[in-house]
């Protein structure tokens, strides 16, 4: 039981996930800065309030604080994708086209009689073997 615990432990995507996890909780501390004491700033002045919590509210309702969360969350968003994935996804275009990899998503499809074709030629070759 405890080989099986230890060889599930040491698989690559568990640690990678692992990983991931404890780089992800330290740039969130990174992106909820930024967005704190940058992007909320700015917001508030175009806005006239640092936040939405008093908006809309309807005796114990707040609707206001969902806004505020939901104005936050959007931030954050655009704030990972435009700083952290963009130029990711930029930089792994540029290495596959250094590399001469090309997106196969981009390729034209197979017509499926034709792969249909090709999988019974390949099958009648390992039969020959």
């Amino acid at each position: 039981m405890l080989n099986g615990f230890k060889a599930f432990i040491m698989k690559g995507n568990v640690l990678d996930l692992a990983v991931a996890v404890i780089i992800g909780a330290a740039f969130n501390a990174v992106v909820t800065a930024l967005v704190q004491n940058v992007l909320m700033p700015i917001i508030s002045v175009l806005v006239g309030q640092p936040n939405f919590d008093s908006f809309l509210v309807f005796g114990p309702v707040k609707i206001g604080v969902f806004l505020t969360a939901v104005v936050n969350f959007l931030i954050v968003a655009a704030t990972i994708y435009f700083l952290v994935v963009m130029p990711m996804n930029h930089l792994i275009e540029r290495r596959n086209r250094r590399l001469g990899i090309h997106d196969k998503a981009a390729e034209e499809p197979v017509d499926p009689q034709i792969a249909l074709l090709t999988e019974i030629r390949d099958a009648l070759k390992a039969r020959e073997v």
